[in-house]
Parts: structure tokens; sequence; C-alpha cells
């Protein structure tokens, strides 16, 4: 008895075997990474050496140096930078310490390979920043955390607002700051800490003063002296002056201005009240949140003043915003 054949069968199998890649040409390449996703894992990447020096990166969230910037001609895209050691990819405010115009970039690669650089910026943020191409201006970095809105116009290609320029006050600190350190090694600045140590020594004078041990010769059981009482004069009355009435204080008004440092919103009460302790200023509750903020400050040159102090005792996301 014959069975019957399925001429169909081997058609099928052609089929399917042939819809699988037969090269590593027919395999689809994944999609790209968008959105958020784009700005990790973040790079660190090894130490590497240009001409002598050592450069190692590192993932540091306070960094914040000043040093000068090159403006390569074709170096990136976008609104974007090169660093030696921030990670990549990673966000900074630079600032112009000649104008203290401050914008914000994105770090997307290492450079510049010279030592005299501290930073490589696009065409696009030196446009913003008014540099001209191919120049070598003194800037400051310092890294920052933007909000999700900013990182996606530097990641598109936009540009970000501009910042609040940096008051003169500040940029002479700045200035001065960049002319005490090594031209070829810009190192970052960390916010300044207390020496910690032992107690100060006593001074001779208080060493002197101190009693010699009782000599070996000297009894050890003096005699004790027999105290006389006598009885002493009564001083005469004198009549009591009558009290001057207390001079009247006036409180001093609450300040008043049109800016503040909003330094951080917290969810535990105790928390605020240290940073607010720390920073000298109070903590208010708004919600079901507690916010930490200094001022109100008159001007803007008070309110950067704060600003600075906030940012370094190491709160690096502090910003100046209009009082309420």
């Amino acid at each position: 008895m014959r069975l019957p054949v399925n001429h169909a069968l081997p058609l099928a199998a052609l089929i399917f075997l042939t819809s699988f890649p037969t090269s590593a040409k027919d395999i689809p390449a994944p999609p790209a990474v968008a959105g958020p996703a784009a700005d990790y894992p973040l790079v660190v990447g090894d130490p590497f050496t240009v001409g002598t020096t050592t450069w190692t990166p590192a993932d540091q969230l306070n960094y914040d140096a000043v040093g000068y910037a090159s403006v390569g001609e074709g170096g990136g895209t976008g609104v974007s930078a090169a660093h030696k050691t921030l990670p990549l990819p990673s966000y900074a405010e630079v600032t112009s310490l000649d104008t203290g115009r401050t914008i914000l970039v994105r770090i997307t690669r290492r450079g510049p390979m010279t030592n005299d650089a501290l930073t490589e910026l696009s065409a696009d943020a030196a446009a913003q920043l008014g540099l001209a191409t191919g120049s070598h201006d003194a800037v400051r970095i310092r890294r920052v955390n933007p909000p999700e809105v900013e990182r996606a116009l530097l990641r598109s290609g936009a540009t970000a607002p501009a910042r609040m320029a940096t008051p003169e006050g500040l940029l002479k600190v700045l200035r001065h700051k960049l002319a005490d350190q090594s031209p070829l090694l810009p190192p970052p600045s960390t916010p300044p800490t207390m020496p910690k140590g032992p107690p100060a020594a006593l001074p001779a004078a208080a060493l002197s003063a101190t009693p010699p041990p009782p000599s070996s010769s000297e009894p050890k059981n003096p005699p004790k002296p027999v105290v006389v009482a006598t009885q002493a004069p009564k001083p005469a009355r004198t009549p009591m002056p009558e009290p001057k009435p207390a001079p009247k204080t006036t409180e001093s008004p609450p300040p008043t201005g049109s800016q503040v440092v909003q330094v951080g919103m917290f969810s535990v009460e105790a928390n605020a009240r240290k940073v607010a302790k720390q920073l000298g200023t109070q903590a208010t509750q708004s919600g079901k949140f507690w916010r930490v903020r200094m001022g109100p400050f008159a001007n803007g040159a008070q309110a950067a003043a704060a600003l600075e102090k906030a940012r370094a005792a190491g709160y690096s996301d502090a910003r100046i915003q209009r009082a309420d």
C-alpha cells in the first residue's frame, strides 16, 4: 500500500530556512538608546597620560575647578564639551571668567589632549558662551545635576536656558584662584574642610606657672596653721541708687528682598533643621516637605554669595529663586 506524498512540505521547509539571516550583515542593528536611558551607564574609564601628566577619571559629584577652555573647529556636536576626568556623559555649568556668562553643557568625550586646557567646547557651546573659535579663555567648570527637561534639550542638540550671570565679586575670587594655581595642572577644588588635629599646646607661660612637685626634704604632713577668728567691721550703709528704666529696644524688621537661595527640600524634619542650622538659616514646612532657604536678599550679589556658601558646604543643587 503506497502512502500519499505531500509535495508541499519541501517548499514550506525552504521558505522556513530562507527566513533566517545567512550572514552577520543580515542581522538588524539594535535600536538606538534614547530618552533618560541615554545618560546611563556613566563611563569613567582608566587613567591616561598627556605628556608627563597622568589624569585619573573619577565620578566626583562636587567637582568645581577653574582653568582654560579651548574652542576647536568641529570638536563635538551640539552644546557639548570634552573633559579629562568627569564621567561620560555628565553635565556641567561653564562660566566665562571675563563676562560672567554661564551655560549648561553635556560632557560627551575625553580631552583636550593638552595640559594647558581644562576643557574643549564645541562650536555651539562656544557660541552660546560668547567665545570665538580658536580662542583660549579662562572658565569655571562646576558639575551639576540638571532637570530632565534640560538634559533632553542637550541630548537632542538644542540649547538649554542660560544661567544667571555670575556677579563681579565672585568673578574676582575665581580669577585670583586661577592665577594662584599651576597653569599646567588645573586640579578640582573641593569644599573647604576644617583642619583636624590635636588641641594646641599650652604656652610656655602657662607651663612655667605650674607648681613644682614637692621636694623629698619637705615634711609629708606639715602642721596646720592656727586660724584666729576676728569680726570684721560692718561697712556703713550707703543709699542704693534708684534703678534707671531700661532703654526701649526696637526689634529690627525681618529681612526683605526679591531673591532667595533654595538649598533643598526634605521629607524628614530633623534632616532639614540640621542643614538649616549648619547654614545659619531656618527650615519651614511646605506641604508634606520641609524647605531650607537662605534669605531673602535685596540684590543679586548677596544672593550669589549665599549660593556660594551653600555649594561650598556640599549642597551643589542649591539655586537662586525669586522670593514667594
